[in-house]
């Protein structure tokens, strides 16, 4: 259960996935800062590639789930893709609300556009 992906996080810290376990957010300093699995009530299957969109909120690519969820810093997650990827890896926002996940299990980059308002 060792480190996979990383990625800058809001407020110069950073995020790792763990194999077959959670995504941890510390601060700059390195400290831990959560877990999102405990945050938001989360269980993940097995974390892989994330990022952090232009709002804050994180992305995080599961590949035996094959889903993509959003956690943003206020509110509940939300499953961004639900189908269509077979095994989610890299993932990476653009300004502009496109999603880019490298599914590795077609052997291809998928590009999804996403709006998530605040409530």
């Amino acid at each position: 259960q060792g480190p996979r992906f990383v990625s800058a996080a809001p407020g110069g810290g950073f995020a790792v996935s763990e194999e077959c376990g959670d995504v941890k957010v510390f601060t700059g300093g390195r400290e831990l800062l959560c877990s999102l699995g405990s945050r938001y009530g989360h269980r993940f299957g097995n974390p892989a590639g994330l990022c952090v969109d232009r709002d804050g909120s994180i992305l995080v690519a599961d590949e035996q789930l094959r889903t993509v969820h959003l956690f943003p810093e206020r509110g509940a997650p939300l499953c961004l893709v639900s189908a269509g990827l077979r095994r989610p890896a890299g993932l990476a926002c653009s300004p502009f609300g496109q999603l880019f996940v490298a599914d590795a299990g077609d052997n291809c980059l998928k590009v999804f556009k996403y709006c998530v308002r605040s409530p």
